[in-house]
């Protein structure tokens, strides 16, 4: 008798079979941006490299800048699962950790996680922000995304009794954006040269500072 394959177990096996191929593209994209930059960078040599049919990448991606934000999302949260970087671990005791350094130091590492899998890419970014909207538009709601965060970790501390009642909470969140956000990680890769460990030591340095708190 012929063995017949379940419905679901050949949904299971078409949805595995296409996160494969979308892993392979992903991975032979993020290393064609880094090598050559977005303007140099086109899907063809990115299904070559993937050992792909350039067919398979236009239907699954669509167009180089919606490839591009598939293979900078990924970097920000280090993985291919839907879940944003705000629902992340650590990012959740950046918002109810037990006491102030805790919360500083989960945001501290949130970040330089970022700029470890990401900085590189950001860089890309930032150079193709000019010529395509897309870019510009999702580097743009990067940057709200930030200073939102950054806005609702203060407003957090501030509730949980954490703050003094003197500090001010927008001048808080708008320097704490400062310090965390994409720009500042490029400008400090360009300008000093610095990679996620260096970015991570004055990071801390600097959100120890901003508030007072002592180790």
């Amino acid at each position: 008798m012929k063995h017949q394959v379940k419905p679901d177990a050949r949904a299971e096996f078409g949805a595995a079979r296409i996160a494969r191929t979308e892993a392979l593209v992903v991975a032979a994209a993020q290393e064609l941006f880094l090598e050559h930059g977005y303007a140099a960078t086109a899907l063809t040599q990115v299904a070559r490299r993937a050992g792909v049919a350039p067919r398979t990448v236009y239907v699954r991606f669509g167009t180089k800048a919606a490839l591009f934000r598939r293979v900078i999302d990924e970097a920000l949260v280090g993985d291919a699962e839907p879940v944003d970087v705000a629902h992340r671990p650590r990012a959740q005791d950046a918002m109810t950790a037990g006491t102030l350094t805790e919360r500083l130091d989960a945001l501290a590492d949130l970040t330089v996680g970022i700029a470890d899998r990401a900085g590189a890419l950001l860089e890309v970014a930032a150079q193709a922000e000019g010529a395509e909207p897309e870019i510009a538009e999702a580097a743009q709601s990067g940057r709200r995304e930030t200073a939102r965060l950054c806005k609702e970790f203060w407003s957090c501390a501030a509730r949980d009794g954490l703050l003094v009642s003197t500090m001010d909470i927008e001048q808080l969140a708008s320097t704490t954006d400062a310090l965390l956000c994409a720009d500042t990680m490029v400008h400090l890769r360009r300008v000093h040269g610095w990679a996620a460990a260096e970015y991570g030591r004055w990071l801390r340095t600097a959100l120890v500072a901003l508030c007072g708190t002592s180790g």
